[in-house]
C-alpha cells in the first residue's frame, strides 16, 4: 500500500472519534476541531505523541522513526515522531494514541 493509501485508511479509522482529513500548510492532515495530530510527508507519517510518552518513546524505537523536522533544517518538533509508512502494523495504535494526546489537551 502506498503513503497515501496508508494515510487515508488511518484517518478512516479515527473518524468515528472526530476525527477529520485535512490540508495544513499544503500537506495532507488529520485533524480534530481544526488541531492536527498527524501529517503524511513523503513516505512517513509524523504523529503528535507528546514528548516523553509511552506512545512517543515506543513510536522512536521503531526502525527509521525519528523526531518530525518539517523544515528539514534541524529543527525537530520535540512531540512530533516520524514514523515511515512501512510500519503500517505500529501506525494504527500510534495514530489513536496520538489523536487521545491531543483530546487530552483540547479539554
Amino acid at each position: 500500500m502506498d503513503a497515501e493509501s496508508v494515510f487515508e485508511a488511518l484517518a478512516g479509522e479515527l473518524a468515528p472519534a472526530g476525527a477529520v482529513a485535512a490540508k495544513m500548510f499544503g500537506a495532507h492532515a488529520i485533524t480534530l476541531r481544526k488541531k492536527a495530530f498527524a501529517c503524511l510527508q513523503g513516505e512517513v507519517i509524523a504523529l503528535k505523541l507528546g514528548a516523553g510518552s509511552a506512545a512517543h518513546t515506543t513510536a522512536l524505537a521503531l526502525p527509521g522513526a525519528a523526531l518530525w523536522d518539517p523544515s528539514g533544517m534541524d529543527r525537530p518538533f520535540k512531540d512530533w515522531v516520524a514514523v515511515p509508512v512501512t510500519d503500517a502494523a505500529s501506525l494504527s495504535d500510534l495514530a489513536a494514541a496520538a489523536l487521545t494526546f491531543l483530546a487530552s489537551s483540547l479539554d
